[in-house]
């Protein structure tokens, strides 16, 4: 049987996403091409050997882990080679996500002059979601009597509830309506009736941040980001934002206690303290 067939195979019936599947796939490609061997022949070695071409090659570490767990699942799951692959993970750098201030979101929404962009990159904001998230919404996932939508088969191909903003409820109920959109479309179609693209959406928040002469490096995901600080900021536990994006862990989300405003999070300097 094919090779990539198999692997494919597999991983569907793990129910892997299917960018997953496609991340894998190239990874396992390039892995198979470097070593140039029969896989009945593939080593230990041969796994080391192409970690270390990766890390001269100064790949950044999250990538090292994407190769590191796929060409895993090649040798282990796929092939059944008896090995253990005991390899560290390459450490992921310590570095905290670029933030919007509540204005700068705000700026950039209101500048949006395109109606349907400006709530989809409200909803973006407003909801945490990943842009994946945002472009495969349909109408059927919205509940709009009870202010909240599901994600489904977000990451980890795992549902979850967003909470639906109020300040856009009736625009969106008014979208729907005007492009005759049924319970199974997607909720955010181009003129041609097809899916956005996340370059799109990307784009989008660009020339925004342009108008606005916000010259940091703003990616869609940067509105998540915003989300889950602004919510901190705003007094709600971790446990709270934890769920709301998704996250396995609290370790995840703790995160944006860092990125949060001191001020905000009523965090008073020793320095203050009347005992010094």
């Amino acid at each position: 049987m094919d090779l990539d067939y198999r692997i494919v195979q597999e991983m569907k019936r793990r129910n892997f996403s299917p960018r997953t599947i496609e991340t894998y796939s190239d990874c396992i490609k390039k892995f198979l091409e470097f070593t140039g061997k029969d896989i009945r022949y593939l080593s230990k070695k041969d796994v080391l050997d192409f970690l270390n071409y990766l890390q001269e090659r100064k790949l950044a570490g999250s990538s090292m882990n994407v190769y590191h767990m796929a060409i895993r699942f090649l040798m282990e799951e796929i092939l059944r080679k008896n090995i253990r692959l005991n390899i560290k993970y390459s450490k992921r750098p310590e570095r905290l996500p670029e933030v919007l201030t509540k204005e700068e979101t705000l700026q950039i929404i209101n500048s949006i002059r395109n109606q349907k962009h400006k709530i989809m990159i409200s909803l973006l904001y407003g909801a945490g979601l990943r842009v994946s998230e945002l472009l495969n919404l349909r109408v059927i996932d919205i509940n709009f009597e009870n202010k909240y939508g599901f994600v489904r088969r977000g990451k980890g191909n795992k549902d979850r509830i967003f909470i639906l903003p109020d300040k856009i409820s009736a625009e969106l109920q008014e979208l729907i309506s005007f492009e005759k959109l049924g319970n199974e479309d997607f909720l955010f179609l181009t003129n041609r009736k097809e899916q956005y693209s996340p370059r799109s959406i990307a784009e989008i928040i660009k020339q925004s941040c342009a108008i606005n002469g916000i010259k940091r490096k703003i990616h869609p995901h940067t509105m998540r980001h915003s989300f889950a600080t602004h919510l901190i900021q705003n007094g709600n536990s971790v446990n709270e934002v934890q769920s709301l994006l998704g996250h396995k862990s609290p370790e995840t989300t703790m995160i944006y206690v860092h990125l949060a405003s001191p001020k905000m999070l009523n965090i008073k300097s020793p320095l203050d303290y009347n005992y010094l």
